[in-house]
């Protein structure tokens, strides 16, 4: 891969860009079954406040990943769903979750040496 595939206005530092947020992936991988309101949909993810959910997908809706529906009803009902785009994007976030999951392992163990040698030079 050439370096210039990298620079700042790049197409493939978008796309990394995208998915440096962690909950950019999980919001996703999260809508990967079909439509879900946000009180299900942080359910299901856990660990999400309501407010960095809306912030999320209101950035996922902004990027065309991710398309909100609204219906007339009392109460109001608001569904969020991806669109062709965010479907596309599933398939590279299983590949990280396949890394992850092959190699987590190997990375724990690589902190857990590094936070030893650090503990020991700082005695």
């Amino acid at each position: 891969m050439e370096a210039s595939l990298f620079l700042a206005d790049c197409q493939a530092r978008l796309a990394f860009d995208l998915v440096a947020n962690t909950w950019n992936a999980v919001v996703v991988w999260g809508l990967r079954h079909g439509p879900r309101r946000p009180g299900r949909l942080r359910e299901e993810i856990g660990g999400i406040s309501p407010k960095v959910l809306t912030e999320t997908l209101r950035r996922l809706e902004f990027n065309g990943l991710v398309a909100r529906r609204a219906y007339a009803e009392a109460p109001p009902r608001v569904e969020y769903e991806l669109t062709e785009l965010g479907h596309s994007l599933l398939g590279p976030i299983e590949a990280f979750g396949v890394w992850a999951s092959d190699h987590a392992d190997e990375v724990m163990a690589a902190q857990d040496r590094r936070s030893a040698v650090t503990s020991c030079e700082s005695l």
